[in-house]
């Protein structure tokens, strides 16, 4: 072990360790969960103090050395190798203050490493005085949920959604003359075509993704600059400009400074949105995962008219049974971010005056919500959608069989005539065709000729 000494006074930390005494103090009061600050917001953390100390150094804040050894610094951490480093709960203080120190003891440390000084010498770089110079936990750490959720999205979860969209596409392309039944309440009802059916689905993810894409630039609104309240207090001139335009250069992405920084920091209302989107797309997925799995149900005491990859045994006293699986996992990956929107609701509702002090559970939320989103479309698409396949002869059979196809009749012979035909077929046993020829209200000719069910399902076709 070794000693340091802060504010407060001494505290012992393991010798190897490359945090200091603010990270220890928060290891010891908040043993709380095993939830971890996500290493996303931890990089992204890194890269903001990179930024801030290139912006320092010309305004002769930092020496040429100080700003190098950040760098260096800010650079290894985001390649993953000292993730270690960061062992704080989520559950600390709600601003994420001490997880922004964890941080700033880290760089402090690794410079003092390369400078041949002693783990907290806080020479030559000093945590506070140096690497969060012209900066407060209050803006960088939401900047780095920003941040971090921003290239999520941007280099994650959205380029999935554009394969799996492009995999139902593919589908309802393939399936687009396939006349099946339709059904409304969970009951028959007029034929539509399967590709038609498929394709309702592509275009809800569709929909998902540009509410995505919405979000995802209103998070390029930085509250960097605002310091303590938003109003820049300790800040070189421009700081919030430069920073962001530093930050933007080097993430290929348009981040800017918040046109109000007091806004931005009082209340995380695009954090909040791009939650809300993320369950949007869960709801969304939901019901598509509820649909394959309620068509692929059987295989023969089912509707069967979906054959879904046969991935796994699906139980283990029942020889041969195969289970839609990959519905089930997307099922409660989607159930699972609905709950976390709830808590980011609750969270962002919960500031007071200048701040939030919600801040870990949401940066948590959100990018395990995106994190959870990729992974479960990922493995939807590729062990599900490529490989499902129409029963066309399941479907062929519930067409031939369906009363539903009456409904083409009305125009012509009424609603209540049309009704007691379907009844009557219905109630001895008969075809529709057969039960129309004896209510005699049409000929067979004319039934014929509009009892087609693939015009029935593209009348406008």
């Amino acid at each position: 072990m070794r000693q340091e000494q802060d504010s407060i006074g001494t505290v012992d930390i393991p010798a190897s360790a490359l945090w200091g005494a603010q990270t220890q103090r928060s290891l010891n009061n908040f043993a709380i969960g095993d939830q971890r600050i996500p290493p996303e917001l931890i990089h992204a953390l890194a890269q903001i103090k990179q930024c801030c100390a290139k912006v320092n150094g010309r305004h002769g804040l930092l020496t040429a050395q100080q700003v190098a050894l950040i760098e260096r610094a800010g650079e290894a951490i985001q390649t993953g190798h000292y993730d270690a480093q960061f062992p704080l709960s989520v559950w600390q203080t709600g601003s994420g203050t001490q997880t922004n120190m964890n941080v700033n003891e880290v760089i402090s440390n690794l410079a003092a490493q390369e400078s041949g000084e002693s783990l907290g010498s806080h020479r030559p770089l000093h945590p506070n005085d140096h690497i969060n110079r012209s900066q407060s936990t209050n803006d960088v750490f939401p900047a780095a949920i920003h941040v971090a959720a921003a290239l999520q999205l941007q280099r994650e979860l959205l380029p999935e959604l554009k394969q799996l969209i492009e995999g139902l596409d593919t589908k309802a392309d393939a399936w687009r003359n396939i006349v099946k039944i339709g059904r409304t309440h969970l009951q028959d009802a007029v034929p539509l075509l399967l590709g038609d059916e498929v394709g309702a689905w592509r275009d809800r993810v569709s929909d998902g993704a540009h509410w995505l894409c919405t979000a995802q630039a209103k998070l390029l609104a930085l509250p960097l600059g605002g310091t303590a309240v938003g109003s820049g207090l300790n800040t070189p001139k421009q700081f919030a400009h430069d920073v962001c335009a530093e930050l933007a250069s080097r993430t290929g992405s348009r981040f800017q400074p918040a046109e109000n920084l007091f806004a931005v920091m009082a209340g995380h209302d695009a954090l909040v949105q791009t939650m809300a989107q993320l369950r949007r797309l869960a709801v969304t997925l939901l019901t598509i995962a509820n649909d394959i799995r309620l068509l692929a149900c059987g295989p023969r005491a089912g509707l069967g008219e979906l054959r879904l990859p046969s991935n796994e045994p699906g139980s283990s006293i029942m020889p041969g049974k195969v289970n839609p699986t990959q519905c089930e996992a997307m099922a409660m990956v989607c159930t699972q971010v609905i709950g976390m929107d709830s808590a980011v609701a609750a969270a962002g509702a919960g500031g007071h005056l200048q701040m939030n002090v919600y801040k870990p559970l949401i940066g948590l939320n959100l990018i395990e919500g995106i994190h959870l989103l990729q992974d479960a479309c990922r493995c939807f698409r590729l062990n599900l959608v490529s490989g499902m396949e129409p029963n066309r002869e399941r479907i062929a059979y519930y067409v031939e069989r369906s009363l539903m196809l009456v409904t083409a009749l009305t125009p012509e012979i009424g609603y209540e005539k049309a009704c007691a035909i379907a009844q009557h077929a219905h109630r001895d046993g008969l075809t529709l065709r057969e039960a129309a020829m004896q209510s005699g209200t049409i000929t067979g000719d004319r039934f014929d000729e509009l009892i087609v069910p693939a015009a029935m399902a593209s009348p406008h076709r």
